[in-house]
């Protein structure tokens, strides 16, 4: 008698860009197993602002069939009511950076993020060792139990680790 594997619940998790890319990679292999019963497919929508990313997730998630579809992105570029209403329609659940994801990762550690958009990427810096395109440099200062500890600072953290289960 064989033994019979349950479903795996699907999800498609779109991120803004390479940072956004490779943070969800990195939670990722931390927390999706072969025994979660979570199948996630990870892909990055390369930025130009928050409806180029609904616009970019619709067109991915129409490739193939997902039981949940979610996009992690900046609240500062293009975020306005027709966007939400267009990712509500498309059945997207939105995780939104505000007002960007270096920021809402700062506040996350308890540092207060810059105003200015390129001083608060190089703020950011260090916390993922000079580089927040590579999967490792988020092990440090923003692991699973890091965020499971300080999810409910920031709303976006807790809903993303929901997502996987969490």
């Amino acid at each position: 008698m064989s033994k019979s594997r349950s479903q795996k619940q699907t999800l498609l998790l779109v991120g803004e860009g390479y940072d956004e890319e490779a943070f969800l990679k990195y939670l990722k292999s931390q927390l999706v197993g072969r025994d979660t019963g979570l199948k996630l497919t990870i892909k990055n929508a390369k930025g130009k602002g928050a409806k180029h990313v609904i616009d970019w997730t619709i067109r991915q998630a129409k490739r193939a069939d997902y039981d949940k579809v979610a996009a992690l992105l900046d609240t500062d570029t293009d975020w306005t009511p027709t966007v939400q209403k267009q990712a509500r329609t498309n059945n997207i659940s939105v995780l939104t950076s505000d007002p960007c994801f270096e920021a809402m990762m700062l506040r996350m550690i308890g540092v207060t993020p810059d105003i200015e958009s390129k001083k608060l990427k190089k703020q950011f810096e260090p916390y993922v060792n000079g580089d927040g395109t590579i999967e490792e440099n988020y092990a440090t200062n923003f692991n699973p139990n890091v965020l499971k500890k300080k999810r409910s600072i920031e709303q976006t953290i807790d809903e993303l680790l929901k997502l996987f289960n969490v």
